[in-house]
């Protein structure tokens, strides 16, 4: 069995109330608008949650690889 991973960057955009939305750039990136404030990771959580969804995958296959207090993420898409 061969496991495929891809790496996906995401500009966050937390505690705006235009979320929860999912936008894809003219170049293909992504920029996520989530409600929940950047307080005790809550927005990471619905980051996963949102990329998830839109990906069309399980929750447990989106993972933080880097950015965990930044804007700018990188998650590992398994």
């Amino acid at each position: 069995m061969v496991v495929m991973t891809e790496m996906v960057t995401v500009r966050v955009k937390p505690g705006c109330k235009k979320g929860p939305l999912v936008e894809c750039g003219d170049d293909g990136a992504l920029t996520i608008y989530v409600r929940e404030r950047a307080v005790d990771g809550r927005a990471n959580v619905a980051v996963v949650r949102l990329l998830a969804e839109h990906l069309g995958v399980s929750r447990d296959q989106v993972t933080l690889a880097s950015g965990a207090t930044s804007r700018l993420k990188r998650f590992r898409i398994d």
